[in-house]
């Protein structure tokens, strides 16, 4: 689990990270990254839409990610605001696969 500190909660925010983020797409996922510098904690933000599948599947997606999320924190620079976009393949993609393809989309953008 993220910590309070760690989330995105605002429409806005989600809204700001996607519109201006750089983006990163990959089979399951779309990750847009933001670094505003100002050096607030680092924060995610997830997007699974009913696209992904019923409920019980968007939540096991989400949870996943948000696992993923939370061991990527330490690598990621702080004052950066990622908004992570599940893909309806996302659904029949095991963790290792989401690790994967979360963490090759934040070390890219790490280093760009």
């Amino acid at each position: 689990m993220l910590p309070r500190p760690n989330r995105l909660t605002r429409g806005a925010d989600y809204k700001a990270v996607v519109r201006r983020g750089r983006r990163c797409a990959t089979a399951h996922t779309v990750t847009y990254v933001t670094a505003s510098g100002d050096g607030h904690s680092t924060r995610f933000g997830f997007i699974v839409s009913r696209q992904v599948g019923s409920a019980v599947v968007r939540n096991t997606v989400r949870r996943r990610l948000k696992s993923v999320c939370a061991g990527a924190l330490p690598d990621v620079a702080p004052g950066s605001d990622i908004v992570i976009r599940a893909l309806p393949s996302a659904a029949s993609a095991d963790y290792a696969q989401l690790r994967d393809e979360v963490v090759g989309c934040l070390s890219r953008k790490a280093a760009a």
